[in-house]
């Protein structure tokens, strides 16, 4: 009997020694089960495009860039950082544009304004989404629900001076005295 039992404590040091050679794969969060069912369901605009700055191994962390083909922002390539939390979808993703645009719903920290990715979350909505509700913002800026509010003014006000503004930003100019980087 007490062989027994030594020969099971043997065999539970030896697994538990392979198992810590092997590397066995960590317990995923319900967020990183989620993500990864939203990544094999993604059905991209072909205007956009994702990728995995910390390799596709991190699908809580990645960049969308989306290039508009149309209306104001035509030809302007605008990325934006996604940061999943582990407790996603009970809370949006966060995410930031880490292109400097001149756009009524992105501020000039990049902070973005879309309904979804605040008080209209519901954990039933996804990553397409939202990358929809982005690629949205660039067809139709809304001037009613701004983060920039200069921009917001010009826009309801003057939609042809926005245009100039919008394209001089896009090719690398001064809109007042801001400068924003070329992202044609």
């Amino acid at each position: 009997m007490i062989n027994l039992i030594r020969l099971k404590d043997k065999q539970k040091e030896s697994a538990e020694t392979r198992a810590g050679r092997v590397g066995f794969a960590k317990k995923q969060t319900a967020g990183e089960l989620r993500v990864h069912k939203d990544m094999s369901e993604l059905n991209l605009p072909k205007t956009c495009k994702i990728t995995f700055p910390n390799g596709k191994d991190d699908l809580m962390h990645f960049e969308i860039s989306i290039r508009p083909d149309e209306r104001y922002y035509r030809g302007g390539n605008f990325r934006f950082s996604f940061k999943i939390s582990p407790v996603y979808p009970y809370e949006p993703p966060k995410v930031k544009c880490k292109t400097k645009v001149y756009h009524p719903n992105i501020d000039l920290e990049g902070n973005v304004c879309l309904n979804i990715l605040r008080e209209d979350w519901k954990p039933v909505l996804n990553i397409n989404t939202i990358v929809y509700g982005l690629s949205h913002l660039f067809t139709g800026p809304n001037h009613e629900d701004p983060l920039n509010h200069d921009a917001s003014d010009v826009l309801r006000d003057d939609p042809k001076l926005f245009q100039a503004n919008v394209r001089e930003a896009m090719a690398g100019g001064h809109v007042g005295k801001t400068y924003f980087a070329r992202c044609m």
